[in-house]
């Protein structure tokens, strides 16, 4: 399990990347070795940077404690977010119930004993996610360069699902290395027959779907390809129909009757991202320019609702905590972007940002201008 906890804080900043994880318990009092105990109240306060998670990104927060010191990081670290962090969906992948058990450093390298529940978990992205909010933060303490990890007072070799531990881990090494272009993007080839079970033509299909915004009239091919299924997809959700992506006899009548999507009442640009539809609409004024199929935040991760703006764009970006390209990457809150994706199911996915389809990226990207409104609606 994984929960909240709240500690003093002060301020927020944002880092690169995007992480969303769930909240960790605070621990007992560690045992104080040569990493330094945390000194009594009346002694003079220091800054200490601890990284925790948001979206799908690290995301620095600054705690005033008793001294900078590993110790004084690791406990804040496993401390969580505050109450007000967690209000802007700042996480930790950190499992509750780890304790600290003890520091030590030496020769810039801190070796800290963490109690078994840290290791627990199946998902890899889990574990990554965990080990990148130790490391960063551990190395953030001055003369700090490298970590080891100890659970229950034993070096650890491996956390499981291949992630290993067997060496001092760093910034540059604590999730796999990047390579230094994008894998090139798997190309299904658009597929050919009679067209959909519902009886009309694959081109028909795609002419309505172009009609009521879900399609670029380009993508009229008669072949029911990935662009198209996308915007069934998209089409089904927002209609509340069975979401298969495929143009059966119910979504086909469903298209013969259906209007455009409606936005909500507003003005100028905007995006609005519908959670129970997984649906994005891209606003102009009143008029729909165009509706896709998306993917946000799965359970425990979930994108946070409200109104927010695009504050940097990334046409390739990387997720630390998770060891993933995000290309056509648009962040409108905190770790919490649109990005290009090759996985975008029916329902939600992801670490908390917005994932879109290969063949609409390019066209979200575009259309997300610095400071252009976003709102996240239930």
């Amino acid at each position: 399990m994984f929960r909240r906890a709240a500690t003093a804080g002060v301020a927020l900043l944002a880092v690169a990347g995007c992480g969303g994880g769930r909240h960790a318990a605070a621990p007992a009092q560690p045992t104080t070795t040569a990493g330094g105990a945390i000194p009594t109240a009346s002694a003079p306060r220091a800054r200490v940077d601890v990284y925790l998670l948001q979206g799908e990104g690290l995301k620095l927060v600054r705690r005033l404690l008793g001294a900078r010191t590993v110790t004084a990081a690791v406990t804040a670290l496993l401390a969580g977010p505050t109450a007000a962090e967690a209000k802007l969906d700042v996480r930790s992948q950190i499992p509750e119930g780890t304790r600290l058990r003890g520091v030590s450093v030496r020769g810039g390298v801190a070796t800290v004993d963490l109690t078994r529940p840290f290791v627990e978990g199946t998902e890899k992205a889990s574990l990554v996610a965990r080990l990148a909010q130790l490391v960063w933060t551990a190395t953030a303490v001055p003369n700090v360069t490298g970590v080891r990890v100890r659970i229950d007072g034993r070096q650890a070799s491996s956390l499981g699902q291949g992630v290993s531990v067997a060496r001092t881990l760093t910034r540059a090494n604590v999730d796999p290395p990047r390579p230094e272009l994008l894998p090139p993007t798997t190309v299904v080839p658009d597929e050919t027959g009679p067209g959909s079970a519902g009886g009309e033509s694959t081109t028909w299909i795609q002419r309505r779907l172009v009609a009521l915004g879900y399609l670029p009239s380009s993508a009229v091919t008669g072949h029911l390809g990935p662009f198209t299924r996308s915007a069934v997809l998209a089409f089904q959700g927002w209609e509340k129909l069975a979401r298969d992506a495929v143009p059966g006899p119910r979504t086909v009548a469903r298209l013969r009757t259906a209007t455009a999507p409606k936005p909500s009442p507003g003005t100028g640009k905007r995006i609005e991202v519908h959670l129970s539809s997984q649906v994005a609409l891209l606003v102009n004024g009143d008029r729909l320019v165009r509706a896709i199929k998306v993917s946000t935040g799965k359970p425990g991760f979930e994108t946070p609702t409200g109104s927010y703006t695009i504050y940097r764009k990334h046409l390739k970006d990387w997720s630390y905590p998770y060891s993933v390209w995000l290309p056509y990457a648009s962040y409108f809150v905190g770790g919490v972007a649109f990005h290009e994706s090759p996985d975008v199911p029916a329902s939600p996915a992801s670490h908390g940002c917005v994932r879109v389809p290969r063949d609409d990226a390019p066209l979200v990207y575009e259309f997300a201008t610095l400071d252009l409104p976003v709102r996240v609606l239930r």
